[in-house]
């Protein structure tokens, strides 16, 4: 049975002078109304804890704009290309701005699936084969490789957008070309039949994990923000020690990867029980539908808290390796 989780952060409340803490959210990726959403739920949490934030959309006046506002820490929320793949983390790096979420080289890393599963295959990490696909690709030999039906996937892209369940050779290349309106890079995997399941990653803890159940039995873009019939499994129904295997797995492609502060991880087990990595979120949902604050709350951590401990873990891991 799980416990609840103790805690203790301290919220900076505003005072006069002080730098506000700015809500980054928005921004130009195929994921912005996810983060639009995302970014107002976290500044609503750290205005009721009598945080200093504002927030801010890159897309009004780019970074000049947020060097402006002369933020005492960055929060973060801007899911995608430009905000979870090390971009703008390396820009606050150089401005010595703290913020939330993982460094450069893990942000990177999280946000392309290719090289991630690159970094666990060498540690020995479970996770499905993969090949990289491109316009001349032989589709036969790419189904005979990985088997039917296989996964394909934009390498950069989040929220599911642009991931195609394959069951023929037939609808290979149509899936590749949807994958490719997202991004150059294109990967296929081999398709893991059975449950899937997402652990959330806070500091040096794993979060109860949540097995997720979709009708359609595809977890996509659809079933993740707008459907209201997708099922969230909490406790996740694992015994004991499959929960005790999973959270350790994850906590281990986490720290892979470099992986700080928070984020998640998400899984696929077989019919033999074996657990297989996805992929991994440095910038996690916080919206209504997010996986994150479900887990955190079956523990006792309510948003407001669970954002205020997000904030607290800003910038700590890359300040101490400069000491």
């Amino acid at each position: 049975m799980s416990q609840p989780l103790t805690s203790h952060f301290s919220v900076p409340h505003a005072a006069a002078g002080a730098s506000p803490v700015v809500v980054v959210y928005g921004g130009t990726s195929a994921e912005r109304e996810v983060s639009l959403q995302s970014g107002a739920a976290v500044l609503a949490a750290l205005k009721r804890s009598g945080v200093d934030a504002v927030g801010y959309d890159p897309c009004d006046h780019g970074l000049a704009g947020l060097e402006r506002l002369a933020p005492s820490t960055v929060f973060i929320a801007l899911h995608g290309r430009g905000g979870e793949d090390g971009s703008l983390q390396g820009a606050l790096e150089l401005l010595g701005i703290p913020y939330t979420g993982s460094g450069v080289l893990a942000s990177a890393l999280g946000m392309d699936k290719a090289r991630t599963k690159q970094v666990w295959q060498a540690l020995g990490l479970p996770t499905p084969e993969s090949i990289m696909l491109d316009s001349a690709a032989e589709w036969p030999a790419v189904a005979a490789r990985l088997g039917l039906p296989l996964i394909v996937k934009p390498v950069h892209e989040g929220s599911t957008l642009g991931i195609s369940i394959v069951n023929s050779v037939a609808e290979l290349e149509a899936a590749y070309h949807e994958a490719a309106r997202f991004d150059a890079r294109v990967m296929a995997e081999r398709f893991v039949q059975g449950e899937e399941y997402t652990v959330s990653i806070l500091g040096d803890r794993a979060l109860p994990a949540i097995r997720v159940e979709v009708p359609g039995g595809f977890y996509d873009y659809n079933a993740k923000y707008l459907s209201d019939t997708t099922r969230y499994h909490l406790p996740c129904g694992l015994d004991e020690t499959a929960q005790a295997e999973l959270a350790a797995l994850c906590q281990k492609a986490f720290a892979a990867i470099g992986g700080e502060g928070w984020g998640r991880v998400d899984v696929m087990r077989d019919a033999q029980g074996r657990f297989w990595l996805i992929e991994v979120n440095t910038v996690p949902g916080m919206t209504d539908h997010s996986l994150v604050p479900q887990a955190a709350a079956h523990v006792g951590i309510r948003f407001d808290r669970l954002v205020g401990e997000i904030l607290a873990t800003a910038g700590s891991a890359r300040r101490d390796a400069q000491t």
